[in-house]
């Protein structure tokens, strides 16, 4: 049975800006949001000013209804989701939802994923998508179920992933392409014409964990293409890092070779205005730097006011 996508009762859910392109698509859609809810207001910044969330101050300018649990199984904001009486439920970059959440409305509850699952479910999708050096990722719309990212699949989109794109650059691309696919995922499943998948079963499967700091942290042991993607894996954030003259030194771009050497990994020179950090099997060049205590700046800019001398 067809109807108006235009007619469902829409809750979304989210919180960071890739989120808000999807909350800012489904609206210039026509969908009928009823309900945003978002992670409360935090303290950031110097002033630790209390700081709405990128979904919120969408929803505030569209004059949407916005609901700020801490606890998803409070019983005043459980009362509060069900007064709004949603059809469908949709979901991005948004944290775990207990049961009494994900299967209160009558259509289910639908999840954009920055990967082509069932690979890459996790907190990280595309930062691992980097570090691992895929050629190519995608987004995918799925049914929520108990297990974290294994619903159903409803539609993907499969797109390449440049040589030297970083996970920054990967965001901003893939949040406009996951916005028009959930928009679609919404037109098809109001349509009637979305059949759904059950996930392959996986015999190697590819994680995303969480980034933790020992994450970041570069191994000069390995090859260059793997130290390169990695740097380019956690660029802009949270980015990797080494020691140059026992300081936290982070790297957020650079070029690489492999070449035969007699180096030491991890050692490193500055030759001719370039600097370069032996590894495995050749050199990285650092291109965008921030040594510990400065701003990010381009690495000629780091050298011409370095106190050390070139080799």
């Amino acid at each position: 049975m067809s109807i108006d996508y235009r007619t469902l009762r829409i809750i979304f859910l989210g919180t960071p800006e890739f989120a808000r392109t999807s909350l800012q698509a489904l609206v210039e859609a026509g969908c009928r949001i009823v309900g945003v809810i978002t992670a409360p207001d935090r303290p950031a910044g110097r002033g630790m000013k209390l700081q709405q969330s990128a979904v919120k101050e969408y929803a505030l300018s569209q004059n949407l209804p916005v609901l700020q649990p801490e606890k998803l199984k409070d019983p005043v904001f459980l009362e509060s989701l069900r007064a709004l009486n949603a059809d469908l439920q949709l979901v991005v970059a948004f944290r775990m939802l207990p049961e009494i959440v994900w299967n209160m409305p009558p259509m289910g509850t639908i999840n954009l994923h920055g990967s082509l699952l069932p690979d890459y479910r996790g907190a990280a999708p595309i930062n691992w998508a980097l570090i691992n050096g895929e050629t190519e990722t995608g987004v995918t719309t799925f049914k929520l179920k108990q297990e974290i990212d294994t619903g159903n699949i409803l539609l993907q989109e499969k797109f390449p992933i440049a040589a030297d794109e970083t996970a920054g650059e990967l965001h901003d691309r893939m949040k406009e392409i996951g916005a028009g696919l959930l928009v679609r995922t919404v037109q098809q499943l109001a349509a009637g014409s979305l059949t759904e998948l059950p996930q392959p079963v996986s015999e190697v499967p590819k994680h995303a964990p969480k980034i933790f700091t020992e994450t970041c942290r570069i191994n000069w042991l390995a090859p260059a293409h793997a130290i390169h993607n990695l740097i380019r894996g956690l660029s802009p954030y949270p980015g990797a890092f080494t020691q140059f003259q026992e300081k936290l030194f982070k790297i957020y771009s650079c070029s690489w070779e492999e070449k035969e050497h007699t180096e030491i990994p991890g050692s490193w020179t500055v030759q001719n205005g370039r600097l370069s950090f032996a590894c495995s099997n050749g050199f990285i060049y650092p291109k965008t730097v921030q040594p510990e205590g400065k701003k990010k700046m381009q690495v000629e800019d780091f050298l011409r006011g370095w106190k050390g001398r070139e080799s």
